[in-house]
């Protein structure tokens, strides 16, 4: 195929626009693959389109080997299947809803496993129709609060996903392990760097989860990995290592003391320095114990004020909270929340009063590391005052432990001990164990081979399909633009024409002839208007892996090859030139 310039649907850009945040969302735009429609909406331009289609075709490819099936559902779906899983109401507002001329409620899919549930249910009935793997390419919706860095977090976007159906763990084991195995081919096969960690299930439930993350500075999920073993996580499932109870049976008894104008961590330990200094060591913030309150907004709309009590050296990390409390949604404690309960003295908030069945009436969670018998210094929930020496489990008790204190580089790992560090990624795919959460709610039920109703156990395997296109920008561009690897590629082959001497004008298009016949897909810049300057500059803009200048040498009867993505450039006779490029593209 040859993609001719001259009439190819594309304008490149050369300033970025004004609402890139990341390369990929300013690149895309500016090579001419996407234009924005709406917030966090784009509309496909051909090159784009043909990124795209790539992408879906290798995870068609691998789906299809693996022995998954491909169905095709409505993004128009009715609102009772999610109304029986409890969805409709714990998507919050993140769900596009919508109502027919009929009032009849309607949403636009999110994702889809209430439908594929039901879509078995209606057609098998016995242990002998599985196992079984269902999947589907298909554009879903999310009403996202703020959609941006472009196709990274949309409110309209294309995913992958797919369901298995087994009769029991053992058979869910082996299709999750299946699955796996083939995300693996997939993400190496789109020449992506990739890490695979430990995850949390979100709003969709389930049991053992991993996500495929591909490091980025600008993306928004944080990992760990151990520096001595192969544990990897995302921070939302990192589990503290508990320590052992701390015996305290000499330990003396707590006592209150006056601290004014100490409502911060800082302020306070530089007082108990000043005022209570310790003959052993200076005190620390580690030695304090900090009560942060928050909101939770739960999807029937009720709110429910949460302690958080943690080492005071330690803060909360938003995204850590917000994925143990799901579905509510995390909201700061007022001043009106403060108002409403006057027993929580802010800046000087302790254990005293927190817990359901205290004076607040608020639940208390507390992080692990706050084990029995260890010491605090704490709130005494009167203006001005602390609480010295108080000893979990003998003072003061939680009603349960939350994990929401931030993960730091240095932090233990939980498998080995070893040191954790920190980086950054963009979630590409994630495969998780649904198990029987939405075949209980939809009644999916089969015989087993005793002619017993049993439930069948479900895993969901997402694979972010547009994302993966600017992923692979924010993995592979340098400072001219963009460098596809060459399985996602609009075309194999760039072609320069820099002149417009007919010999110039009549090589070049003899050359795409030779190599859309060897088979090859050809963008061909045979603009007569444009100079050899801007032909280049948008040669590395758009990224195809090989660019073929026709001119320069032609004289000399060779034709120039440049790499995009090492930049080495060899001279190749005029001749040998389409042996050469199917070579080269074919590998």
């Amino acid at each position: 195929m040859i993609l001719r310039m001259s009439s190819l649907f594309l304008r490149t850009l050369r300033e970025d626009p004004a609402d890139a945040e990341v390369p990929s969302h300013r690149l895309l735009v500016r090579a001419g693959y996407i234009r924005r429609a709406a917030p966090g909406i784009y509309s496909w331009l051909p090159l784009g389109v043909r990124v795209l289609r790539n992408v879906e075709r290798i995870v068609r490819e691998e789906m299809d080997a693996m022995g998954a099936q491909e169905v095709h559902f409505p993004a128009l779906l009715p609102r009772e299947p999610y109304e029986a899983t409890g969805r409709w109401t714990e998507y919050g507002p993140n769900l596009f809803r919508l109502t027919d001329r009929k009032q009849g409620d309607y949403l636009l899919g999110p994702t889809h496993e209430e439908m594929f549930t039901l879509l078995v249910k209606d057609l098998y009935s016995s242990y002998k129709d599985l196992p079984l793997s269902l999947y589907q390419i298909q554009t879903k919706y999310r009403d996202e609060a703020r959609p941006r860095a472009g196709l990274l977090r949309g409110r309209e976007f294309v995913m992958k996903d797919s369901y298995s159906f087994d009769v029991d763990d053992a058979g869910l084991e082996r299709s999750y392990r299946a699955h796996r195995d083939a995300y693996v081919r997939i993400f190496d096969r789109l020449g992506m760097d990739y890490v695979i960690v430990t995850a949390m299930s979100g709003a969709m439930g389930g049991s053992a989860s991993e996500e495929f993350l591909v490091p980025a500075v600008n993306g928004e999920d944080t990992y760990v990995r151990c520096t001595r073993c192969d544990y990897a996580a995302n921070v939302e499932a990192v589990r503290v290592p508990v320590p052992e109870p701390v015996p305290a049976g000499d330990a003396p008894a707590a006592h209150v003391e006056d601290t004014p104008g100490t409502p911060t961590i800082d302020t306070l330990v530089d007082h108990l320095n000043e005022r209570f200094p310790r003959a052993d060591r200076p005190w620390t913030a580690a030695d304090t114990l900090k009560n942060v309150l928050v909101v939770l907004v739960h999807p029937d709309g009720r709110r429910e004020p949460l302690a958080v009590g943690l080492p005071g050296d330690r803060d909360v990390d938003e995204k850590r909270l917000a994925a143990q409390v799901e579905p509510a949604v995390v909201e700061p404690f007022t001043e009106a929340d403060f108002a409403a309960n006057p027993v929580l003295r802010k800046g000087y908030i302790g254990p005293g009063v927190l817990g359901t069945d205290r004076a607040s009436g608020v639940r208390y969670l507390l992080d692990p590391r706050v084990v029995d018998g260890t010491r605090w210094v704490t709130g005494a929930d009167q203006d001005g005052r602390h609480v010295l020496g108080l000893v979990a489990g003998r003072d003061f008790t939680a009603d349960g432990t939350i994990e929401a204190a931030e993960v730091r580089d240095g932090d233990p790992c939980p498998q080995c001990g070893g040191a954790l560090e920190s980086a950054r990624g963009i979630e590409m795919g994630h495969v998780f164990q649904l198990g029987r959460k939405y075949a209980e709610s939809l009644g999916l039920r089969v015989l087993d081979e005793n002619g017993k109703l049993v439930t069948v156990t479900m895993g969901s395997y997402g694979i972010g399909v547009s994302r993966a296109v600017a992923a692979i920008v924010e993995n592979s561009h340098d400072d001219l633009g963009i460098v596809w690897p060459r399985a996602v590629a609009p075309a194999d082959v760039h072609l320069v024409a820099a002149g417009k001497d007919a010999s110039v004008l009549e090589a070049a298009a003899a050359l795409a002839d030779d190599l859309d016949a060897a088979g090859l897909t050809v963008l061909h810049d045979d603009r007569p208007r444009v100079s050899p300057g801007v032909k280049f500059k948008d040669a590395e803009l758009i990224g195809v892996p090989t660019v073929v200048t026709v001119g320069r040498r032609l004289a000399d009867g060779v034709v120039e090859v440049t790499d995009r993505a090492t930049g080495e450039r060899s001279d190749v006779p005029v001749a040998d030139a389409a042996a050469h490029l199917v070579a080269v593209c074919r590998g």
